[in-house]
């Protein structure tokens, strides 16, 4: 359970893991060997509003804080489920609340909130750029009153289940700018409008249930009126949303680190070998202690991230920290869990196979665990850019 959590903070994650319980390991593994995605449980989420958690109260949502919303993302993963089905309609909130004109607002979030329009993608990794964000491919040129976008994204995920995509664009070539960073624009693209219009989606297979996909862009035609912020600044708006993303995602693994300490001990208690439960083996207790120590070390410092960014003030390394501490921890927590169940923790019915899986994503994704280390080494240590 988090720390310092005061009553109104702790009946969101009471209320969230209620809805949960009704989507028992069942559920997720039926997905999971099917490659499905949780519409009903998409829908019951929004249906509670708990996915209109960061739209303003004047747009429909709840007005919350990233703090409230990291703790449905952390109830979810702490039940057993996957909070990377919805997840990014909490971060992409931020782009649009903090980043959008007025018109944009009162058009799109109300829909949003009401779960009549779904915001689920956020087209930004290419094949060739790959987490190198300022030499994105993808162009985009004005046209009178439109965009002409060509170019290509991968790893695109939710797109197939989303009305709406945010597009991270070129709209000055890189050079003739004076700074890398400058000459990126976002894009809010309908994607039923797009469909068969200059815009091909392929599924990508993954080795986790994950949604995500190859998008090919050819002419693709957007309105000018779609541009989130001033062009040729997206730069700094997706800033704001990597570091919402930071935290959001930390939380997620955190709820995976508590649900792995929860399966583990469980297992530990009971099993019985050699006349006693294995449990009484330090072999056994030491690895899951250490590991519920580090998820508590991570948890705090997704307090600090948070509180951060609802203030309004800079959160960049602690956002950063925060997601790096608490996916070691959430991975540490699963090879604990893991070796605890032994050949069990191999068998499908016991889902610690399939959360084992998807917290290993966290390593990698949405920034490699390398990247972050390279950040903290250069912005807080001072030390010399290493790329």
């Amino acid at each position: 359970m988090s720390v310092g959590l005061s009553e109104e903070q702790q009946q969101i994650r009471d209320a969230v893991g209620e809805v949960c319980s009704d989507y028992p390991g069942e559920y997720w593994r039926k997905l999971d060997e099917t490659q499905g995605y949780p519409t009903r449980f998409v829908n019951a989420l929004t249906e509670g509003g708990w996915l209109a958690a960061l739209i303003p109260e004047r747009y429909g949502g709840s007005g919350l804080g990233i703090l409230e919303a990291s703790l449905i993302m952390e109830a979810i993963n702490a039940s057993g489920g996957n909070a990377a089905a919805c997840h990014a309609q909490m971060y992409i909130m931020d782009v649009i609340t903090r980043r959008g004109t007025e018109p944009q607002r009162q058009r799109y979030l109300p829909e949003i909130a009401a779960g009549r329009l779904r915001l689920q993608a956020f087209g930004v990794t290419e094949p060739t750029t790959g987490s190198d964000t300022t030499q994105t491919q993808t162009r985009a040129e004005r046209r009178g009153e439109r965009y002409v976008v060509h170019g290509q994204k991968v790893f695109t995920s939710r797109i197939e289940h989303s009305d709406l995509m945010l597009l991270l664009v070129r709209t000055t070539p890189a050079d003739q700018v004076d700074k890398k960073t400058h000459g990126l624009s976002i894009l809010l693209v309908d994607l039923e409008q797009a469909a068969g219009r200059g815009i091909e989606v392929r599924p990508l297979r993954t080795m986790l249930n994950h949604h995500t996909c190859e998008v090919f862009i050819d002419g693709l035609e957007v309105p000018a009126e779609n541009l989130i912020g001033e062009e040729g600044e997206g730069f700094r708006a997706l800033i704001d949303g990597l570091n919402a993303e930071r935290i959001l995602i930390a939380a997620e693994c955190i709820g995976d680190g508590d649900w792995f300490m929860e399966k583990g001990c469980s297992y530990a208690r009971e099993r019985v070998v050699f006349g006693r439960p294995i449990g009484q083996n330090q072999g056994i207790q030491f690895p899951l202690a250490k590991a519920h120590a580090h998820i508590r070390a991570a948890d705090l410092m997704r307090f600090q991230a948070a509180e951060l960014y609802d203030a309004g003030r800079p959160c960049g390394p602690q956002a950063n920290m925060a997601k790096l501490l608490a996916a070691d921890a959430s991975w540490e927590a699963a090879n604990a869990c893991l070796q605890t169940h032994g050949g069990y923790g191999f068998a499908a019915d016991y889902d610690v196979e399939r959360k084992f899986r998807e917290t290993r994503l966290y390593q990698v994704a949405p920034i490699s665990t390398n990247l972050i280390l390279s950040y903290v080494a250069e912005r807080v240590l001072g030390l010399p850019r290493s790329y």
